[in-house]
């Protein structure tokens, strides 16, 4: 198996680990600084912790969900990741020619459906608010989203999620092209923000027809916030940044549940 390009720490994972606002302000500013600023009160979070959440990231159930606009106020912005991400110019040409693939077993199947569509939940329950952006350096791409989703279901989704490294740990898929792709699949830590929370490290590694060979990683995280849900992907060709997953699911997961407070407050 092809092994992961050595790649950098990114000017994109720096901004999102040092960005220095508090959440409040975060949702009335679009920018940080990086050099100037100290590290936010969250950053010594710890992404392998698995604790309660504190209360403020654990809202309580109105029993009514985020508006469109609401929902679209919850997102994180190419201000958040820093430079070199800004906002996607389209869908990268590696979606098609290597996660457009099948397999045999059932629930290893259902995994690449979800990582070529990006819809791990299925149609939500209210409004879908939805951000994409690209690194310009490295050809990844970042895709976030907020919905609305039955609670139980989110989490059910869940537990499957966190079954797939014991069900799918390695397995190999056939494009559509019928080129073969040796495929891993390995849990991967998130801060203990939200309701529930699970995520996903997948890499592909194969050749293109030209015989050239590829390696594509992808992490896939989602997070529960009362009735609402977070699924982010982060993906590409070079280097991808863990840190940068986790960080922006922890900034985001606490951006949407200070949105769902004031949405409560003026129930």
């Amino acid at each position: 198996m092809p092994h992961p390009p050595a790649g950098r720490r990114g000017p994109g994972a720096r901004a999102v680990l040092a960005c220095a606002l508090s959440v409040t302000a975060l949702l009335t500013t679009a920018a940080c600084s990086v050099q100037d600023e100290p590290r936010p009160r969250w950053f010594s979070a710890s992404p392998t912790g698995t604790g309660a959440s504190p209360a403020v990231e654990r809202p309580a159930s109105s029993g009514a969900g985020l508006t469109e606009a609401q929902a679209q106020a919850a997102l994180i912005t190419h201000a958040d990741l820093g430079e070199p991400w800004g906002p996607t110019q389209g869908a990268r040409t590696w979606r098609d020619g290597l996660l457009k693939a099948t397999t045999k077993d059932p629930d290893c199947r259902r995994l690449l459906d979800v990582l070529y569509t990006e819809e791990l939940f299925g149609t939500p329950a209210g409004p879908r608010a939805t951000a994409a952006f690209d690194d310009a350096d490295t050809d990844a791409q970042v895709r976030y989203q907020v919905a609305a989703h039955p609670p139980a279901d989110v989490d059910r989704t869940l537990a499957w999620l966190k079954s797939l490294p014991g069900k799918c740990g390695e397995f190999t898929a056939a494009t559509t092209r019928g080129v073969a792709q040796s495929v891993q699949v390995g849990d991967m830590p998130l801060p203990p923000v939200g309701d529930a929370r699970q995520a996903l490290r997948v890499t592909l590694a194969g050749e293109t027809e030209d015989g050239e060979l590829t390696y594509l990683t992808m992490d896939l995280a989602a997070v529960r916030v009362g009735e609402e849900t977070i699924t982010l992907t982060n993906a590409g060709l070079d280097e991808v940044y863990a840190e940068l997953t986790q960080r922006t699911v922890q900034l985001g997961a606490r951006r949407l549940a200070e949105i769902t407070k004031q949405a409560r407050a003026r129930i």
